[in-house]
């Protein structure tokens, strides 16, 4: 395991979302998990905790009850070399979700996700690829990369 990892609190369903994200996310695997015993708390056998290695990234799961809540305020950028790649994750993470705006949704677990082409900061450091990506929901690559590169002519 990484020295530090993020720590996610799911309500009840941390472990359909830990199986939802290994379908969805290639070279991912649970590392561990913590079952609920006869000391609590919950029901004995229950999942209490699991760790999950998402393409690489270390990630804890907890299912915590309703007290804490998922928010924006933490989100997952998933980097991508294509379009084809950006669309894939995009359809797949967003199903039952919801589109937030510049790339970023919101899964059917309250996880956010950003998806990005790979050269998002070079794209969108021009104010036309700026301005181009404020507009969008999925980003469409063509389309910053023609903002960016119709900076200066005229």
């Amino acid at each position: 395991m990484n020295k530090i990892t993020p720590f996610l609190w799911f309500n009840a369903n941390a472990e359909e979302a830990a199986d939802f994200y290994l379908s969805v996310i290639p070279n991912s695997r649970k590392l561990n998990e913590l079952r609920v015993t006869e000391a609590g708390p919950g029901p004995v056998g229950s999942l209490l905790a699991l760790d999950l290695e998402l393409d690489g990234q270390q990630v804890t799961f907890l299912n915590g009850g309703p007290a804490q809540q998922l928010s924006e305020a933490f989100s997952f950028t998933v980097r991508c070399e294509t379009q084809a790649e950006i669309d894939e994750y995009w359809e797949k993470l967003g199903e039952g979700g919801a589109e937030l705006g510049c790339g970023w949704l919101k899964d059917k677990f309250g996880l956010c996700w950003q998806i990005v082409p790979t050269r998002i900061y070079e794209l969108v450091r021009h104010p036309a690829g700026m301005r181009a990506m404020m507009a969008m929901m999925k980003f469409d690559v063509a389309a910053l990369e023609r903002a960016a590169a119709s900076v200066g002519q005229g």
